[in-house]
């Protein structure tokens, strides 16, 4: 019972619908088996890069002093490396923040004026 429309066939019959049987295993992942855990501390197999992280130094300085100077070192270059922003960059974004902060201040008192007198005229119509 099967029509020929074009080069499309028309079936009247009803589709089987397919199952799948659920199998005990879990799906693999996409690429195959996940990858095995490792201990923290410990480098993968092949070596591994460490993270990007750079090795301790065996002559690490305990002492409060020493830990004070390399604090103050590694202050120093990370304060050479910011991008200070210019006086007139300053000057505009202060000029932004305020507009915008006298903006906001006027809004939210206008919107607690109205809902001030919409509360204040229920009570007076409900007879408060």
């Amino acid at each position: 019972m099967s029509e020929k429309l074009g080069e499309v066939s028309v079936s009247e019959e009803e589709p089987e619908l397919e199952t799948e049987e659920a199998s005990a295993q879990a799906p693999e992942a996409p690429g195959g088996e996940p990858p095995k855990k490792t201990q923290r501390g410990t480098l993968p197999p092949g070596g591994g890069d460490r993270g990007g992280r750079h090795p301790r130094s065996s002559t690490a300085t305990t002492s409060f002093f020493g830990r004070t100077a390399q604090f103050l070192r590694d202050t120093r270059s990370e304060m050479r490396r910011v991008s200070w922003p210019t006086a007139n960059e300053v000057k505009n974004t202060t000029i932004i923040t305020l507009i915008a902060v006298v903006f906001f201040a006027l809004y939210l008192f206008g919107i607690d004026r109205v809902w001030a007198f919409l509360i204040e005229h229920l009570r007076t119509l409900l007879g408060g």
